[in-house]
């Protein structure tokens, strides 16, 4: 019998916080604050979603944003981090790492400040309660000035730090066919200066190209996605090469047209090249699985054994920025499961 994947302990790398909702709190946020919801979120869920072309992108945002706008206060917030960690937790998360741009936020709370602070303190407290490590990357938007972005650097850089309830890396984020990459490079040079890991999204609606174009210009030690880096070996190579880590999301891939079946993913492909992967939920909220389900498709539908699956989970362990004693029980966790 195959071993539970959902008792396999990893990290969860590539979370986004207004994405990790569940349906119901989402239902109850709306309803708390008077906000109709549209049918493609309540009528029939996952919602049908295709990025294939700039409509489907503005599907996507139009509902993620309606989503965002449920929320509108701190126990809000805290209640979306508190229920990541538990959900996560259930699923053998050991540590998370959950993205979140606070400039949504900020006007409800105070400002940017005290948006980042309340979720940072709620990391800390579901960190005690919930028995995960739950810490905070913050990301910036390829949508807004590059400006925008050394703001939210700096704000990054002064909670920098090892451990649960700090921030641990700086993203960007958002539609990566709008903005240019390299007018990010002055934030992400604050951040690299601050210790944070540099994470932004990169080759997932655009291929290699845009990847190497990210190497270039960001420099990052892990990439959203990286999945179509596969379309061109010199990029991979350069990617296997510098030990980035790829976030790789397959549900995520699938519902937004990237891959028409998640056995087109080249999953297979990337761990065959030496690529270290750690597999990702991305927006369950809007794609309908969250994490067990990404080792579940990498099963069931590209046939890795429990050793392989194991891999997946030591890569994301080795890419997260848990600390050393955390990571060491996790890899332990993880000979644990394969000998159980």
């Amino acid at each position: 019998m195959p071993r539970p994947v959902g008792l396999l302990p990893k990290a969860h790398l590539h979370l986004h916080f207004t994405g990790s909702m569940r349906l119901a709190t989402l239902m109850e946020l709306a309803s708390k604050h008077g906000i109709r919801l549209p049918d493609a979120l309540t009528g029939s869920w996952p919602p049908a979603l295709s990025m294939g072309d700039e409509r489907g992108w503005f599907r996507f945002q139009r509902l993620y944003d309606m989503a965002r706008a449920c929320v509108r206060d701190e126990s809000d917030m805290r209640r979306i981090v508190r229920e990541a960690a538990v959900d996560d937790a259930a699923e053998g998360s050991r540590w998370l790492e959950i993205q979140v741009d606070p400039t949504s936020y900020a006007p409800f709370v105070g400002g940017l400040t005290p948006a980042l602070e309340i979720i940072l303190d709620e990391a800390r407290r579901a960190t005690e309660d919930v028995g995960i490590g739950v810490a905070v990357i913050v990301a910036a938007s390829r949508v807004r000035h590059p400006l925008d972005a050394r703001i939210l650097a700096r704000l990054a850089a002064r909670y920098a730090g090892d451990g649960p309830g700090n921030v641990v890396g700086f993203g960007l984020s958002n539609d990566e066919r709008r903005g240019v990459t390299a007018e990010f490079a002055p934030a992400f040079d604050i951040a690299r200066r601050a210790g944070l890991a540099c994470v932004p999204h990169g080759g997932e609606l655009l291929g290699a190209a845009a990847v190497h174009e990210t190497l270039v210009a960001l420099a990052p030690d892990r990439l959203g996605h990286g999945i179509r880096s596969v379309e061109d070996p010199h990029v991979l190579d350069e990617v296997v090469r510098r030990g980035i880590t790829l976030e790789v999301c397959p549900g995520s891939n699938v519902a937004l047209g990237v891959f028409g079946t998640v056995g087109d993913i080249p999953l297979r492909q990337l761990i065959e090249a030496g690529a270290r992967i750690a597999l990702g939920a991305d927006d369950p909220l809007l794609f309908g699985s969250r994490l067990s389900a990404q080792y579940d498709i990498a099963r069931t539908a590209h046939g890795l054994s429990d050793v392989e699956l194991a891999e997946l989970a030591r890569g994301s362990v080795t890419g997260s920025r848990a600390p050393e004693p955390t990571r060491k029980q996790m890899f332990a966790g993880i000979d644990e499961w394969l000998t159980s």
